[in-house]
């Protein structure tokens, strides 16, 4: 783009005298030229058909080798290339073989742009990377015609899969800020394709669709997006309406809700049609559920809006309008009564007028507005609500049967309903005969209502009606009905406790809980966890109350625990570790070391899955036994048969195993000989290398925990030898355990080894060295202040080191080093510090510029801000812009932190005089009249 070159421009930017030349006499154009291809037109309407059949274009796509493009050399790290991209992207195939001067400037702008574009859909995550961060920063330079010409079809296409949709999403988000004003006529386009993803079923489309929405309104403005979407209101299609309200709920939340009041006030009160006024009530409701809370500024304007509409002609209108209000007062509880006053009479007329769907909005409104009134009023339309909801208990609607659930829960959780008012209502019963049925078990919505409401109920009518009338349905032949039961159970007895049971209860209860363990299936894993869970936590929570029935239980696991299922065998071990601690409780001693030695007789197990929760509960076990000596087998026999599973590459059994040897180290190191702990020592330096974190974790702690059992200095030789290997997760992860030791055995019994070692001439020895050092001051903390001095030589040849990553793992110990030392008295080494680290401040490698930043932060809080902010005075306005910007950084970081404490420091300007500048002679001689005509255009 610059100055267009007309005849008038021209006559003003050249002297005079030059004229045009005109075409030669014999000029013929050349007939070679490939056809014009920036001449396709994606769009044929603005409706939903993106693509425009072209037969000449269809005939020359399918004339071409799809598997050319991979000979393009920009593309040949390309994964796939689909017949979709073969749609979109045959311009690339077909223009391989022209030279680019043979190409207009617009067609080799599409053409690159359609290598980006295809390489951020196909090609790898580097390649991907690279190709947004290019398009982004061209985005202008391509323009939008060039950018949506290709996307837009993609889009649409329905053989578009999810990733490629992700991707085209985020690179519609990335340019539409870089486009600014251009975007506008394509907007329409764009909103078509993305609004679908308001409705998807992944969360993840959701929130991008809400994320591309809310930038592209911000871009074109709020005028722009109405005039799109308005002609949709009265749409005949109620998806399609719906998909509008969602929009323009984003466009409230992205450019404020306010600007749109007058726009939904007209709309609500639309005598027009009322598609319109259902469509304006709708967007109300989308806000409230999109912006939550942030409705309460405008609460009063909103009900205004619809205020009306609860008494419309059209059913429809007045079931929305009750809905709607419904999401408002959930939205702004436990606010905004006074507000919703007006709605009361509406609704409660409502409640006597309707029947079916619609009756369940006005349900669902009042029960979410009884939790903002005052505590009599709320009594009043509480016990008035529940008699509606007995008469509707029995329904078959679906839709009812959520609305008087989620009443029910809402009612019962507030305090200011009085007890005796359900009891006197009588909802429980009708709750229990309408609701926990086998039928309402099979789905899986209802269930979860099913159980929040008679958790509620459990709130007002007290724990032990609520256990009896749920009793039964735990011996009941429906195993869904038999996992709801003992999973309103769980929840009631957890929460309140079970100190209302009578013993008969407890008794009938353990029955139940025993049945359902014994006749579950295994085909679902949910429900099996479910009934694990809730089997666990009702016996931990009933305490003592279980020693009666002690052996029957354990005897039913034993039995699943020789099972030949391995699913069985693998719950039932599973189960013992949850129970350990009710054994304990119970004083059930003998019965834990019977238990440790049938546990320590299946770590034969094949299955692994199996024997990761053998080892979770030999675990449990092991902790739970008070004495060492009681033992059996004795724990150096336990120890030994450990050894060697060590060696199973199961994540599970390693995440055990691993734990288990720990406490071992921990609770009896003096039982265990001291070779036995080094060949353990040995076979966990292979868990450092492990793919899981916490295994990582675990085979770091151990070490800590064996250090400290035999003393640091034979492990030390062992992790020492780590920093010679090649592979860098091992390294990092042998310095977080010689870290570990340090913290353990005390710095003094490690550092030596270290400093030593340090002096071995192999960059990856020292890299590893300084980290474990990093890592030590990290986990001691202030105690570090005492190896300052001992350590600064190291760190000093460190920081002077030609190597980058030496400079940055020796800034990161400076740091740990200073914020464990702060108000300690070493200044003088901080400051010897800040001078090797302060010439870093120029690097570009992110990963050392950022420690170096950290590092500076941290030794601010140690000297004060005085003494940094005299090395920033120098390059806050030095001449180089490079300079500024790593000064500014720096200044702003301190100026974030420590703003309080700058002012005493900042120089004293009006001392320094009046600035130098040119006379003003000079600067008029400058600023004289060049005799050319200013244009206004953009060079």
């Amino acid at each position: 783009m610059g100055i267009p070159l007309t005849t008038e421009n021209l006559d003003k930017l050249l002297p005079s005298g030059f004229s045009v030349v005109p075409f030669p006499a014999d000029y013929k154009p050349l007939n070679n030229l490939p056809p014009d291809f920036s001449r396709f037109e994606s769009f044929a309407t603005s409706q939903n058909v993106l693509f425009q059949s072209v037969s000449k274009e269809v005939v020359g796509r399918e004339n071409l080798d799809r598997k050319q493009i991979y000979e393009i050399p920009d593309l040949k790290d390309l994964q796939y290339f689909s017949e979709l991209d073969m749609k979109v992207f045959h311009k690339l195939i077909a223009a391989k073989n022209n030279k680019q001067g043979s190409l207009s400037n617009h067609e080799q702008l599409e053409l690159r742009c359609m290598k980006l574009i295809l390489k951020i859909k196909n090609c790898s995550s580097a390649s991907r990377k690279s190709a947004l961060r290019n398009l982004t920063d061209n985005a202008k330079l391509f323009g939008p015609d060039i950018i949506f010409c290709i996307i837009l079809p993609l889009m649409s296409d329905p053989a578009l899969d999810e990733q490629g949709r992700h991707l085209l999403v985020k690179v519609i988000g990335r340019v539409l800020f870089k486009l600014e004003d251009s975007i506008k006529p394509y907007a329409e386009k764009i909103l078509i394709v993305i609004m679908p993803l308001l409705t998807d079923e992944n969360k993840i489309a959701r929130l991008e669709g809400r994320d591309v929405i809310s930038k592209l309104s911000k871009a074109v403005g709020l005028l722009t997006m109405i005039t799109i979407l308005r002609p949709d209101l009265d749409n005949s299609d109620e998806y399609a309406r719906a998909l509008v309200s969602r929009a323009f709920a984003v466009v409230a939340s992205s450019l404020g809700i306010s600007a749109l009041i007058p726009f939904l006030r007209a709309i609500c009160r639309s005598k027009k049609s009322w598609l319109i006024r259902h469509t304006g009530t709708k967007i109300i409701q989308q806000i409230a559920i999109l912006i939550g809370s942030g409705i309460l500024p405008y609460l009063n304007q909103l009900i205004q809006c619809v205020s009306k509409n609860l008494d419309d002609e059209m059913l429809n209108v007045r079931t929305i309008t009750a809905a709607t209000v419904s999401s408002l007062a959930e939205a702004s509880a436990p606010y905004g009564y006074e507000s919703f006053e007006v709605m009361i009479e509406p609704l409660w007329r409502g409640l006597k007028n309707h029947r079916g769907k619609a009756l369940a909005q006005f349900i669902k409104g009042l029960g979410n507005l009884i939790p903002l009134m005052g505590e009599e009023n709320a009594n009043f339309y509480a016990y008035e609500l529940l008699k509606i909801i007995r008469r509707e208990s029995t329904t078959s609607d679906d839709e009812m049967k959520r609305a008087v659930l989620i009443t029910i829960e809402k009612i019962c959780a507030l305090k200011t309903i009085d007890n005796s008012l359900i009891l006197k209502s009588n909802i429980s019963e009708s709750f229990f005969k309408n609701f926990w049925s086998r039928r309402v078990a099979l789905d899986k919505k209802i269930t979860d209502l099913c159980i929040n409401a008679c958790y509620a109920l459990s709130l007002k009518i007290g724990t032990l009606e609520v256990v009896l009338a749920v009793l039964p349905s735990l011996k009941d032949e429906s195993e869904p009905f038999r996992k709801m039961s003992l999973e309103a159970s769980e929840k009631v007895l957890t929460s309140l406790g079970c100190f209302d049971l009578d013993d008969k209860t407890v008794n009938r209860l353990l029955d139940g809980l025993l049945y359902c363990f014994q006749h579950q299936h295994l085909e679902n894993k949910q429900t099996n966890s479910i009934i694990l869970n809730g089997f666990g936590n009702i016996l931990n929570n009933l305490g003592i109350r279980v020693k009666p029935h002690i052996m029957s239980i354990v005897s039913a696991i034993l039995y699943r625990l020789k099972n030949k299922d391995a699913e069985v065998r693998e719950q039932a071990a599973d189960l013992i570790s949850k129970i350990v601690d009710v054994l304990k409780v119970c004083q059930e001693e003998d019965l834990l070391i019977r238990l440790c030695t049938i546990l320590y007789e299946s770590l034969g197990e094949v299955y692994p899955n199996v024997l990761g929760s053998i080892l979770c509960a030999l675990r449990s076990v092991l902790l739970a036994i008070k004495s060492v000596d009681s033992f059996n087998p004795s724990i150096s026999q336990i120890l030994s048969t450990l050894t060697p599973i060590l060696r199973n590459r199961h994540e599970k059994v390693q995440e055990m195993t691993i734990p288990l040897i720990g406490d071992i180290a921990d609770r009896a190191k003096e039982y265990i000989s001291h070779r036995e702990w080094m060949r353990i020592s040995f076979e966990l330096l292979e868990m450092l290398k492990a793919y899981k974190k916490s295994i990582r974790k675990s085979a770091n702690k151990t070490f800590g925990l064996i250090a400290k059992a035999i003393g640091p200095a034979d492990v030390l030789v062992t992790l020492l030898n780590n920093f010679r290997v090649q592979e860098r997760q091992l390294r990092v992860c042998t310095a977080v355990a010689i870290g570990i030791v340090a913290e353990v055995c005390l710095p003094f019994s490690v550092l030596p080894a270290l400093m030593n070692e340090y002096r071995y001439p192999d960059k990856n020895v020292q890299n590893g060295v300084l980290k474990a050092i990093g890592f030590m001051f990290e986990y001691i903390g202030e105690l570090g202040s005492d190896y300052i001095y001992a350590t600064t030589p190291l760190l000093l040849d460190a920081l002077t080191d030609r190597d980058l990553v030496h400079r940055q793992i020796a800034s990161n110990v400076v740091k740990h080093m200073a914020l464990g030392s702060f108000g300690q008295g070493y200044e003088d080494a901080f400051v010897n510090f800040l001078d090797l680290i302060w010439p870093n401040v120029f690097e570009t490698s992110p990963h050392v510029i950022s420690q170096v930043f950290e590092s500076i932060e941290s030794l601010n809080i140690v000297l004060g801000s005085g003494i940094l902010l005299d090395y920033i005075w120098t390059g806050l306005f030095h001449p180089a812009r490079k300079v500024r910007e790593s000064y500014w950084k720096i200044y702003n970081n301190v100026y974030l932190s420590h703003v309080h404490a700058m002012v005493p420091y900042f120089p004293r300007f009006e001392e320094i005089g009046e600035e130098p500048g040119a006379s003003k002679q000079e600067e008029a001689s400058l600023t004289g009249d060049l005799g050319v005509e200013e244009l206004d255009l953009w060079v």
